[in-house]
C-alpha cells in the first residue's frame, strides 16, 4: 500500500515538475519574483539562520550591508529554485548558453594525458546546471557524488533530472567503488565533489578556519582523490547575470598522491572562501553550516586510532 502511494506521488510530482519546466524563462522568473516576496517579506525563510551565518562570516559589515546581502540571497535562491525546475526540459543549446565554462583547455589537456580530474565545487551559484559539463569536455566520463534521498521514488526523479545531460550520479556510500569501476571503462573521469556540507559528528576528523569561524569539514573526498591519483581542480562559479553562470576551472595540484594530509581540503576551502567573498549572495546561507562546534565535539566525542567514538557516559547527539 505504502509503495503504491509513493509510486502515485512520484508520477504526480513528475508531471507537475514537467509542466512547470515547460514554462519559458520569463514566466518562471515572474514566479520567482512572487516567491521572493513570499519568502523574504511574509514567511521570512530561515531568517535567523541566514542572519547568524552572515553576521559571523562578515563581522566587519554593518547591519544594513548584511540586510542587503540577505535580500540578494533570497532573490538568487528563488531563481535557483525555478532554474532547477527548468533543468528537466532544458536543451543542450539552452544550457550551453546559460551555463558556461572557462579553463576547459587545461582540463581537457589533463584528460588527453589519460588522467582523471576531481572538480571541487561549493553550494555556490547553480550547482545543478554543472551537470551540463559533458558538453564541454573531450572523451571523458563525467559524474558527481550525491546523497540519495530516503524515498527511492523521489530519489529516482532527482537522479533522472541530474543525469539528463550525460553526467552520472554516484551515491556517497558507493563513491570509491564506483569511481574505480568507472575508471576501468578506458576513459578518464571528471568527478564533481560538493564538499562544503556539515559532516556528521562521527565523520569529523579535521577543523579549519572558514569564513571567520572554526568549521568541521568533510575529508572523505580527499582520500578518494589521493587514492585514485585524480588531478585537483577547483570550479569557481560566478553569476554573470540573471539566469547565466560561469564556472572557471583552475588546476590547484596536478600530482595529489604525495600531498600532506588534509592539504587538498584546506586548499579547497581557501578557494571557496575567495569565491564566496567575491559574490556572497549566491552562497547557500540558509544551510545551518556551523551548527556543530568544537566545544560540543570535545564534550561528547573523542578520536581514537582515526575513528570517532562517543565518550563514556554520554548519549548520542545529532
Amino acid at each position: 500500500m505504502k509503495k503504491a502511494l509513493y509510486k502515485t506521488l512520484y508520477f504526480l510530482a513528475y508531471g507537475f515538475w514537467y509542466l512547470l519546466a515547460l514554462l519559458p524563462f520569463p514566466v518562471l522568473y515572474l514566479l520567482s519574483d512572487g516567491l521572493y516576496l513570499l519568502m523574504s517579506r511574509v514567511v521570512k525563510y530561515r531568517h535567523k539562520v541566514i542572519r547568524k551565518n552572515l553576521k559571523s562570516s562578515f563581522p566587519e559589515k554593518t547591519d544594513e550591508e548584511l540586510c542587503h546581502i540577505e535580500r540578494k540571497f533570497h532573490r538568487w535562491f528563488c531563481d535557483y529554485i525555478v532554474e532547477t525546475l527548468k533543468l528537466m526540459t532544458m536543451s543542450k543549446k539552452q544550457l550551453m548558453e546559460r551555463m558556461t565554462f572557462t579553463g576547459t583547455e587545461e582540463l581537457n589537456r589533463v584528460l588527453s594525458e589519460g588522467k582523471s580530474a576531481a572538480v571541487y565545487l561549493g553550494h555556490l551559484g547553480n550547482w545543478e546546471w554543472i551537470t551540463s559539463l559533458p558538453y564541454w569536455v573531450d572523451n571523458a566520463l563525467c559524474c558527481q557524488l550525491y546523497h540519495p534521498l530516503e524515498n527511492e521514488y523521489f530519489d529516482r526523479l532527482f537522479k533522472f533530472v541530474r543525469e539528463r545531460h550525460g553526467a552520472l550520479c554516484i551515491p556517497m556510500q558507493e563513491s570509491l567503488r564506483k569511481i574505480i569501476q568507472f575508471g576501468r571503462s578506458g576513459k578518464p573521469l571528471v568527478v564533481g565533489y560538493i564538499s562544503d556540507q556539515t559532516p556528521f559528528w562521527w565523520n569529523i576528523h579535521h577543523w579549519i578556519q572558514f569564513m571567520n569561524q572554526e568549521t568541521p569539514v568533510l575529508t572523505g573526498a580527499e582520500r578518494i582523490v589521493k587514492h585514485t591519483r585524480q588531478v585537483f581542480v577547483y570550479g569557481d562559479v560566478t553569476r554573470t547575470s540573471r539566469g547565466h553562470y560561469n564556472c572557471e576551472f583552475r588546476i590547484i595540484r596536478e600530482e595529489t598522491k604525495g600531498l600532506l594530509e588534509y592539504e587538498i581540503t584546506d586548499l579547497y576551502f581557501q578557494e571557496l572562501e575567495k569565491s564566496i567573498r567575491h559574490q556572497p549572495e549566491i552562497y547557500l546561507w540558509s544551510h545551518n553550516r556551523w551548527k556543530r562546534t568544537r566545544a560540543r565535539f570535545d564534550e561528547y566525542f573523542e578520536e581514537i586510532d582515526g575513528k570517532v567514538h562517543l565518550r563514556e557516559g554520554k548519549e548520542m547527539i545529532y
